[in-house]
């Protein structure tokens, strides 16, 4: 039950936020630099996230394979390849490379 609870409380706590920037600024519009840097947010966030999960609690499960897909991603993405296709490209290296070793 407390589960429940704790997921009713983070999500009125989400919905007062969003609420709150709108109620606070009114009409107003933000400065350039600060809107460019919560834009900003959530691709770091993500950054974050993936990094942690890929390898794991203190570095100790860190799958080579799979930061080499990451890698071959981030390079085919900046070479403004699609993103599907960017993706299939990290997968196919991931996959390679597991097979190689």
């Amino acid at each position: 039950m407390t589960l429940w609870i704790t997921i009713v409380v983070v999500a009125l706590i989400s919905v007062g936020f969003k609420a709150a920037g709108p109620a606070l600024l009114g009409d107003r519009e933000l400065p350039p630099r600060l809107a460019g840097m919560i834009a900003l947010l959530a691709p770091a966030l993500l950054a974050g996230l993936v990094l942690t999960d890929i390898t794991g609690p203190a570095w100790t499960g860190v799958d080579w394979t799979l930061c080499a897909g990451l890698a071959a991603i981030a390079v085919t993405y900046v070479l403004r390849v699609p993103a599907l296709a960017a993706i299939l490209c990290g997968v196919v290296v991931t996959a390679a490379l597991r097979f190689l070793i």
